[in-house]
């Protein structure tokens, strides 16, 4: 039986359909493809609010927990910003709870401003630019058409981003390889600009339009050329992520690849035109005329329509879908063919690519510079963690989970988090890492200090976006959480800390703003503190006024420094104010008193386990918004309510999810692979698995306001009443669905006894020993 095709999870967003700039390498406008001719300039209110429809219900019916959607062009800002406002807004407004949307532009950064940063910071938009080097590569493309260079413009963009005020929305820069190029020079003027990421791209070409070769230079020469850079770049210690070079070591090591360009993963893009068409990837537009077209639009058809095409099926066959000299070659795991588009020849994309003795001669080549870091890879880790008992099962079935049983769900997410980190260790191609081998010597001689630095819920939010080959997730967290470990052994041991971004950044403690400049720092974990040495020959430490630690509300973490929180659906706060800091831990403690009192089966295993609370900025209009990420056991993330009590509910709702998530890391509750769409709660149709979490999060949110009901006023009578209906049905759907496992069951029928608890009058819930009985139906 043939397995259904994947989901998308990549959209390019067409906003634009033409440029400001005229570069001659562009497969747009200057390649086979003719379509943006007859496209509309700028996309229309209608096809927003279609498009965010079909990638919202399609987000529902896969249960999609992230999607990236990119603005795109021709030249995204040449829309302007109320129709950028327009698409995020729509997006965010369309997107279900569970799923975080990954928004990002990318632009030639001629039009950048200052105005259009703070809309992007506000909507929670990064930002990649295009920029192949220095000024002499880059003026030999990306030039305006009256021959005008870019290259001032674009620094500029750069320069913006590079703002401490704007520094998180910098996602990267693309950079088109031109052998004719010195790829030394070229590498320096990137390097030079701190980008987090650098993606260098293969010029696209076919069979029939060769990309350029210089004769002089040999037959591979774009492999020699990337070659020279990765030289370079290992060098410098990785001071930022290559998505080729990242590829390439993670496929060597049997994990996917980073894209469609390398490996055999299928493809999970799908393009947006300003008039609504669905089109495949742009890079087809270097084939033929028409070869990216599916001939569908977000009027008439669904994304799941679209991952049928032909066309799209034929991306997505894996090794089956390539010609007979790629599936015997040697490397085809990590090659995979390379890009379709480059494999176009005589009216069919049955060759291998265009780049084809390229490919072998890099792949092999970084394999070789590798050399043993496969052998490096530790032993296999117990993912599943030491197991639950039968008892803590019962409890969690009702929603609730004492202390053991939460902090048994902890040990298992740290089992899981160690077990990820040494595959993102053995999939980065380090023939040896100082950080590694001081963290493993740590874990054997003070694994507590080594546990109290994984614990923290945003390693693991890191590793995962590393493995799942987010550019922007470099090494350089792994020295950091060396750095914290050595600090809280306080042996003395000493390990070099890359400075990002002029901040240097310690897991669980602080960060020590240090300016920019400042590109490494030797920390030395001592028994009566820690030291600082930076590469200026400066000398500081946590006595330094640049120091920000990490507050504390009793045993809680109110973490506003580190950089890996901005995982959850909504945008991070910056650094909180002392006046801000002193609000947030009164409400802290009130809501946390006010949870023991009131609702002291969940806040025993809310203490146990909530070990971080994360601000998010304010809402619009006020709007509660809070969040948990299914790869950040142990943190919710809130905006600061109007009141203590309001916060006591979010983060008790919130805590329900972080329990579940964490449950089903370790045992599966229901058939993953069904499709059907389930209403309720007053939402949009969702699948079995966001329903089952909306049940669980409720049955806490039910909980909350019955104890409230018996002596508060009306209002909160109205609420209790209305959430224990609205929960009492979603069980019912719960539980009948047909698509539980057994234990997803016995879940939905302690979902039930909770639920029935409050179907009873008060008083006889009040009684020792009463037992609710299921209502009749």
């Amino acid at each position: 039986m043939t397995s259904p095709p994947p989901p998308f999870t990549q959209v390019v967003l067409k906003v634009h359909s033409r440029c400001d700039l005229a570069c001659d390498h562009c497969y747009v406008y200057e390649h086979a493809d003719t379509g943006w001719r007859s496209r509309p300039r700028v996309v229309g209110d209608a096809v927003l609010a279609r498009a965010a429809e079909r990638i919202g219900e399609h987000a529902v019916a896969h249960g999609l927990t992230a999607v990236r959607v990119v603005l795109h062009g021709g030249e995204p800002l040449l829309a302007g910003p109320a129709v950028i406002r327009r698409a995020v807004e729509a997006l965010r407004a369309a997107l279900p709870e569970v799923c975080e949307p990954d928004l990002r532009v990318h632009t030639n950064g001629v039009r950048l401003s200052a105005a259009y940063c703070e809309l992007f910071d506000e909507l929670g938009v990064r930002v990649g630019l295009s920029l192949d080097g220095d000024r002499a590569a880059n003026d030999r493309h990306r030039r305006f058409a009256d021959g005008r260079s870019s290259h001032p413009q674009v620094l500029r963009a750069v320069g913006l981003l590079r703002e401490p005020r704007f520094r998180h929305l910098y996602a990267g820069l693309l950079c088109t390889v031109d052998v004719a190029n010195d790829p030394a020079a070229v590498y320096r003027a990137l390097a030079e600009l701190e980008p987090p990421a650098v993606d260098f791209l293969l010029p696209h070409a076919t069979w029939e339009r060769p990309p350029s070769r210089p004769a002089e230079l040999g037959p591979t020469s774009y492999a020699d050329w990337l070659l020279a850079v990765h030289a370079r770049w290992e060098a410098d210690g990785r001071p930022f992520a290559v998505r080729t070079f990242d590829s390439v070591h993670r496929t060597l090591s049997g994990l996917p690849g980073l894209g469609e360009a390398l490996g055999l993963e299928p493809v999970d893009l799908v393009v947006l035109e300003t008039d609504g068409a669905y089109e495949q990837a742009d890079s087809l537009r270097t084939a033929y005329d028409g070869a990216p077209a599916t001939g569908m639009d977000v009027f008439r058809h669904s994304l799941d329509d679209v991952l049928r095409h032909p066309g799209m099926a034929a991306r997505q066959a894996g090794p089956a879908g390539l010609n007979a000299v790629c599936r015997a070659c040697p490397v085809v795991r990590s090659c995979g063919g390379g890009l379709y588009a480059h494999r176009y020849r005589e009216g069919s994309f049955d060759h291998p690519s265009v780049y084809c003795a390229d490919l072998r001669v890099l792949i092999d080549g970084l394999a070789a510079r590798a050399g043993t870091a496969a052998r490096a890879v530790p032993p296999p880790v117990d993912v599943a963690g030491p197991g639950l008992t039968d008892s803590q099962l019962g409890e969690l079935a009702l929603g609730l989970g004492g202390p053991e049983t939460v902090r048994a769900l902890a040990r298992s997410q740290l089992a899981l988090t160690r077990a990820m980190l040494a595959a993102v260790h053995g999939s980065a191609g380090l023939a040896r890492s100082a950080a590694w081998e001081l963290l493993a010597e740590l874990d054997a001689a003070e694994p507590a200090a080594v546990d109290a630095v994984l614990a923290h819920p945003y390693v693991r939010a890191w590793a995962a976006r590393r493995l799942s080959g987010d550019p922007g997730a470099g090494l350089g967290p792994l020295a950091e959480l060396a750095a914290s470990a050595a600090v809280l052994a306080g042996r003395g041991d000493t390990v070099t800390v890359p400075v990002r971004d002029g901040v240097l950044h310690l897991p669980t403690l602080g960060r020590l703003v240090l300016g920019r400049g400042v590109r490494e720092a030797l920390i030395t974990g001592g028994p009566t503190g820690w030291t600082a040495c930076t590469d200026d020959g400066a000398l500081t430490g946590p006595g330094d006024p640049r120091w920000q630690p990490v507050r504390r509300i009793g045993a809680m973490a109110l973490e506003d420094v580190d950089p890996q929180r901005a995982v959850h659906r909504w945008p991070v706060a910056d650094r909180l104010s002392s006046a801000a800091y002193t609000g947030w831990a009164h409400d802290l403690r009130t809501a946390t008193r006010l949870l023991d009192l009131e609702l002291p089966d969940y806040a025993v295993g809310l203490r146990a386990g909530l070990t971080t609370v994360t601000p998010l900025r304010p809402g619009p209009d006020g709007r509660d918004l809070s969040s948990a990420a299914r790869q950040a056991f142990g943190a919710v993330a809130v905006a600061r309510p109007r009141d203590a009590s309001t916060l006591a509910l979010l983060l008790v709702h919130e805590f329900q999810h972080v329990k579940l998530g964490a449950v089903l890391d370790r045992v599966e509750l229901y058939d993953r692979g069904d499709t059907r769409l389930f209403e309720a709660f007053g939402l949009s149709p969702r699948p079995i698995g966001s329903l089952f979490q909306a049940v669980y999060a409720h049955l806490a949110v039910t909980a909350f306001w019955g104890t409230r009901a018996a002596d508060g006023p009306p209002s909160a009578r109205a609420r209790f009443a209305h959430w224990r209906g609205l929960t009492d049905e979603a069980v019912d759907l719960l539980a009948d669905s047909g698509a539980l496992t057994p234990l997803g069951e016995r879940f939905a029928a302690g979902a039930r006894q909770s639920v029935d608890l409050w179907l009873l009058p008060h008083a006889s819930r009040e009684q020792p020993g009463e037992r609710p009985l299921r209502r009749a139906r």
